[in-house]
């Protein structure tokens, strides 16, 4: 064919359809996603400033950058609550790609809020003595340095710090609020990776114990790109059978009141083999972010090995962010599989509640006990997500609030008990703790009062809530189970009060670090969330009954 004629049809072609004209431009809802989008900005500024400000001054934008995003953002996401878009309003949002209803906004202002308070325990620099006349957090003077190296100590000396956390904590929290708000699977992928990549970071960065610290940081990055490739083929699995990434068209497949099927995939959609292991493999994905047995096997090793700030920080708001997702994944996309996948789920809790609280009785160090007591904790709130019902939801999301708080104080609690090494983590180093410092011993005994259940406290309510969801919706064995699990929990709560208190203490025991304001601030905000849920939680459980529905 001669040059002319190809060019005339192309000219044809290009004349007869325009196709630039056929591209529509995409519809955002910039408002209704701004929470996500502060973060997101700040965490860019924050690489910015990293780039370009002085090292001497760093420290201090960053942390100015860091509190005043997460303000903002939670004060968008209560205008957006304000404005009905977690009741009447509710919609989705971004051409189908977020969801804007009640779970969301509450998950989303619980998650800043927890990010909020563990930003204070990121910016702490009085715990630890001066080091060549500068003060130092709780990371690593130069992260890219090998551990016992000439450059650490040189960067040791110089007074550097790895500012670079703060950008990263809130590349995390801007993936935790896409998480539960994700209304396609493929945002769900994303914004799982997202929050993902940074926590695999924060883990490595331990200023003592930093060998410790990396090979947390290597299990829980290995074992987490396993769970996202099961999630992500799971996903590619449900796209097969749905022909669709949506969660509202793949939720009208399952139960069969799809009405304009694309022939290419009719075949496909009659085949539930690629539903049921699509369906099973994306939630696996998804237990293993919440540390349900039997994925939770990262859960102590990286817990123990991180900085514990960071640890406070993940035990939180990653499992708040999981639960998120979760929750609309089964609710919304997989209400048609009810029966299939409500007896998995019950196996699920209940492994998770014996398996947790049992194997936390046989733990001496401190944050290894509170990994395990957070598995015990996830297979609590699945009695909530098994009841299938609006208060079933409602109950999660409460628990998920008052236990993020409490979770937060304890690990900052942690951090104040040091001895020459750092951190004072062995259960028998805690040994007349109460009698070396009272008001230290009483706080950490108030979070672990809460976390065994005891009435008056956060703890005590949030359980209430979901086990009374879960016997109302038909699972009655199981909080049956769940009340064992609590008394064989509470035994071991309950033996590290004894210790702090009825023990002598050991002459060469640890002593309690005066922290700065900004630790004080967190620990303060854990105890009156821990006594105001737990003494006058009626308002908070009516909002969080309000957030209750999912939108479809």
């Amino acid at each position: 064919m001669s040059a002319t004629a190809v060019h005339s049809l192309w000219t044809t072609a290009a004349g007869a359809a325009d196709p630039i004209a056929k591209i529509p431009a995409p519809k955002i809802e910039y408002a209704q996603l701004s929470p996500t989008l502060i973060i997101l900005g700040a965490a860019l500024i924050g690489v910015l400033v990293e780039a370009f400000v002085p090292r001497k001054s760093r420290y201090y934008a960053q942390v100015f950058v860091s509190a005043v995003a997460l303000c903002a953002a939670f004060a968008a996401v209560v205008a957006l609550a304000a404005d009905g878009y977690g009741t009447t309003k509710a919609h989705i949002a971004a051409m189908g790609a977020i969801a804007v209803d009640g779970p969301a906004l509450f998950l989303q202002g619980v998650i800043l809020l927890s990010g909020l308070v563990g930003l204070f325990t990121f910016a702490e620099r009085r715990l630890d003595p001066e080091a060549h006349g500068n003060r130092v957090d709780s990371f690593a003077a130069q992260g890219a340095s090998v551990p016992g190296s000439d450059s650490e100590k040189a960067a040791v000396k110089a007074g550097f710090t790895t500012t670079e956390v703060f950008p990263l904590l809130l590349f995390a929290v801007a993936g935790m609020l896409v998480f539960p708000s994700a209304n396609d699977l493929l945002t769900l992928f994303v914004a799982l990776e997202v929050f993902s990549l940074p926590l695999y970071l924060l883990c490595a960065l331990a200023r003592r114990k930093r060998l410790l610290s990396q090979e947390a940081a290597v299990k829980y990055f290995l074992l987490g790109a396993f769970a996202s490739a099961f999630t992500l083929f799971g996903i590619a699995l449900l796209y097969g059978y749905a022909g669709s990434m949506s969660y509202s068209t793949i939720a009208q497949v399952v139960d069969g009141s799809i009405t304009n099927i694309n022939p290419a995939l009719a075949d496909t959609m009659g085949n539930d083999a690629l539903l049921l292991i699509g369906g099973a493999m994306i939630v696996m994905g998804l237990l293993f972010k919440v540390g349900a047995v039997p994925f939770h096997m990262w859960t102590p090793d990286v817990y123990q090995g991180a900085p514990t700030p960071v640890t406070g920080f993940m035990a939180a708001a990653t499992k708040v962010a999981a639960f998120g997702a979760l929750l609309r994944l089964l609710y919304v996309v997989l209400p048609g599989l009810r029966w299939d996948w409500r007896p998995v789920m019950w196996g699920v809790a209940i492994i998770t509640m014996l398996g947790g609280a049992i194997v936390a009785i046989t733990q001496t160090d401190i944050k290894r006990l509170l990994a395990y007591s957070s598995i015990a904790h996830a297979g609590f709130i699945l009695a909530g997500v098994i009841a299938t019902t609006r208060d079933g939801v409602s109950s999660v999301l409460f628990y998920l609030g008052a236990y993020s708080f409490v979770t937060i104080g304890a690990f900052a609690v942690v951090t104040l008990v040091r001895d020459a090494g750092g951190e004072a983590t062995h259960l028998s180093k805690w040994a007349g703790l109460g009698r070396r410092s009272p008001l230290v011993a009483a706080v950490f005994a108030v979070f672990l009062l809460s976390f065994a259940g005891i009435p008056l406290t956060a703890g005590f309510a949030g359980k209430f809530a979901v086990f009374k969801a879960a016997a109302a919706g038909g699972a009655a064995p199981l909080v049956v189970v769940g009340v064992l699990s609590s008394a064989i929990a509470a035994f071991f709560y309950i033996r590290v009060i004894v210790l702090m208190f009825f023990s002598e203490p050991r002459p060469d025991g640890p002593t309690v670090a005066v922290p700065s304001p900004l630790t004080m601030a967190t620990i303060g905000v854990a105890v009156a969330a821990t006594l105001v849920l737990g003494v006058a939680p009626q308002y908070f459980l009516d909002l969080a009954n309000q957030a209750g529905v999912f939108v479809r």
